[in-house]
């Protein structure tokens, strides 16, 4: 076969599509009877065409089942229609509940959240950041986490933020706080009040700022009721149900007494749970047990869990509709509903000694 002939060959390939290739840009203004130009125009929203026109492309695009390439539509207009999202453990039931409360609420709106987890580690999450800046994300949101807020501020110049359980008030940056020092008043006022003097306090990792303002909290309530605080009952866990097994473990082998335990979340009360169990102790008859968050499991579990609540689909939905605003120029309006005590079959009155 010459070279000219099978150059031809190959020229005919390429102009006749495989049965069941995708549709292309080429063949929507075919069948539209338009240029090409126009129907890119008229799919990334800046085209000025009469209404038959436009009627003519988007029914094409109907009949061939066209779908335009994202990244590039994204590229033309100058936005992805993408969120970045970090969270701390994509694994952990509780922010799982928040991601798809953000997942659905963006889907809705036509964007796509991109999730990354940080480990609960300061050099991920930077590596998180950088990952999503670079895949040109509209704007990131950021479940919790390490990164100081100065850090914050400056990423916040390139893109706008939205960040949960700071207070965190910076030009680009929207925070959506969560009252984790009353939520710690409430539970420990809660076994307070059914009699406990002895409550020790299982926390996660103490420089979170959740696990220290709902230590804060733990504290108060004990001052505000003449109880004094003994470090001895506040042991660290890891905000997994591993750490609240192995934080229970060292409280009731160290030997000091207690009848109460206020756990961090509701993890760390799951193993709480358990190392009680294991160790031929009943909860709430010799051990009473609060947990934090109120995950959906918490009123399945045996006991079911006395916790407090805050609403993580909730957080997720308000943190999506916070991003979109911010997007739109406007200064999100929006606040969470108040923690509330849950109180369920996990705690009781302490047993007279």
């Amino acid at each position: 076969m010459s070279k000219r002939a099978a150059n031809n060959n190959l020229k005919k390939r390429a102009m006749t599509a495989a049965p069941d290739s995708p549709p292309t840009l080429e063949m929507v203004a075919k069948e539209a009877g338009v240029s090409i130009a126009t129907v890119s125009r008229i799919i990334n929203g800046t085209a000025k065409v009469s209404p038959e026109r436009k009627d003519a492309v988007e029914a094409a695009i109907a009949k061939l089942n066209f779908r335009p390439n994202a990244a590039a539509r994204g590229l033309a207009l100058g936005k992805s229609n993408t969120i970045g999202v970090i969270t701390q453990a994509i694994d952990s039931p509780f922010y799982g509940e928040g991601l798809r409360g953000i997942e659905d609420y963006l889907q809705q709106r036509g964007y796509t959240a991109l999730f990354m987890s940080g480990n609960w580690d300061e050099q991920d999450e930077e590596r998180c950041m950088s990952e999503l800046l670079s895949r040109r994300v509209d704007g990131i949101i950021i479940f919790s986490g390490r990164l100081q807020d100065r850090q914050l501020a400056q990423y916040a110049k390139q893109v706008p933020l939205v960040v949960t359980a700071r207070n965190l008030k910076a030009p680009g940056i929207f925070s959506l706080p969560v009252d984790d020092e009353r939520g710690g008043m409430l539970a420990t006022q809660h076994l307070i009040g059914l009699g406990h003097r002895r409550i020790a306090f299982i926390a996660g990792i103490l420089d979170h700022p959740d696990a220290s303002l709902r230590y804060k909290g733990y504290r108060r309530a004990l001052a505000e009721a003449g109880i004094p605080h003994d470090p001895k009952l506040v042991v660290p866990g890891d905000f997994h149900e591993e750490g609240g097994v192995e934080a229970t473990r060292r409280l009731l082998a160290s030997g000091h007494k207690f009848t109460a335990l206020f756990c961090v979340n509701d993890q760390s009360a799951y193993g709480a749970c358990l190392a009680l169990y294991r160790a031929g102790l009943n909860c709430p008859r010799d051990v009473s047990v609060v947990g934090f968050d109120d995950l959906h499991s918490s009123s399945y579990r045996v006991p079911p869990l006395t916790t407090v609540r805050q609403s993580i689909r909730v957080l997720g939905e308000s943190s999506g509709a916070a991003m979109l605003q911010l997007l739109q120029g406007e200064q999100p309006n929006i606040s969470l509903p108040q923690v509330q005590l849950v109180v369920r079959e996990s705690t009781a009155a302490p047993q007279p000694d």
